[in-house]
């Protein structure tokens, strides 16, 4: 990995490293729901060759702090844009893995002057009534219950069958998403359950460049759905992952990291 790393907590409680050259072009990663920013840690070797990676936990999530008002996409995607603002970040291309990839829609929205250009990986859309029922129960369910009572389910949705049971990536999963505030993480997962609605057809459009990418068989960010988030971004890529579900990302980083370079290296090469 590029030695050049600033890691520290920003004002507003958020924690956050800043990796690679500091006269490259910014890469900003936001993670999953539950998840942490080492989410990315197999794929940063690579990206912070030639991209200063601003590398940063959701409110509520690994080192940061909970959220300072009712959490929302927006809410999310003003964090980064003060983070940005923080770490002295103009524009970014933003890559957002799941509710990730709600917010950096949202971002594009809200700050379309801060994005060079987005990827958008296994992220919901419109889930039709029923999925979206189902959602909203889990999202109602870690209110109730707590954050760690939808894990056991969510870990057969997320990993293939064949992937080991005590493997590294489930170990991990289970660790941040037992780190999380109880309260941040119960607001978030009703961010992810109700802010597609706000995504659909967006207004203002997306207008910069996309890749939209999800797995075969990841069951709450359906290929239909990643199909769809493209159709509404003029000249969108798409990329369909054979075989894996909703964490492809943990089990084959280096096949997303790649598919991530190359379209960040080819937009790069056309400017």
């Amino acid at each position: 990995m590029n030695t050049d790393i600033t890691t520290a907590i920003a004002p507003d409680g958020t924690g956050f490293d800043l990796i690679g050259p500091p006269d490259a072009p910014c890469m900003a990663l936001i993670h999953g729901l539950g998840l942490s920013r080492k989410i990315w840690d197999p794929m940063l070797a690579d990206f912070s060759k030639n991209y200063r990676v601003l590398n940063y936990d959701l409110y509520g999530h690994g080192d940061s702090s909970p959220p300072p008002v009712t959490a929302s996409l927006s809410v999310y995607a003003d964090q980064l844009a003060g983070l940005m603002e923080h770490a002295g970040v103009k524009k970014a291309a933003v890559v957002g893995f799941s509710i990730g990839g709600m917010i950096n829609r949202r971002f594009a929205m809200d700050h379309a002057g801060k994005v060079t250009s987005l990827v958008i990986l296994n992220s919901p859309h419109d889930r039709g009534e029923a999925l979206q029922q189902q959602v909203e129960e889990r999202a109602a369910q870690v209110r109730d219950q707590g954050a760690m009572a939808t894990m056991d389910a969510a870990l057969k949705r997320w990993f293939t069958p064949d992937y080991p049971g005590n493997g590294p990536a489930i170990e991990a999963v289970k660790q941040w998403r037992a780190d999380v505030d109880p309260e941040g993480y119960a607001q978030a997962a009703w961010a992810l359950a109700h802010g597609v609605r706000e995504l659909i057809k967006p207004q203002p459009a997306i207008q910069c460049p996309a890749l939209v990418m999800t797995c075969e068989n990841d069951s709450g960010s359906t290929p239909k759905m990643s199909e769809d988030i493209a159709a509404e971004i003029d000249g969108a890529q798409l990329e369909i992952v054979p075989r894996l579900q909703h964490l492809g990302l943990m089990q084959e980083p280096a096949l997303f990291g790649k598919t991530i370079l190359d379209f960040l290296d080819l937009l790069r090469n056309k400017s």
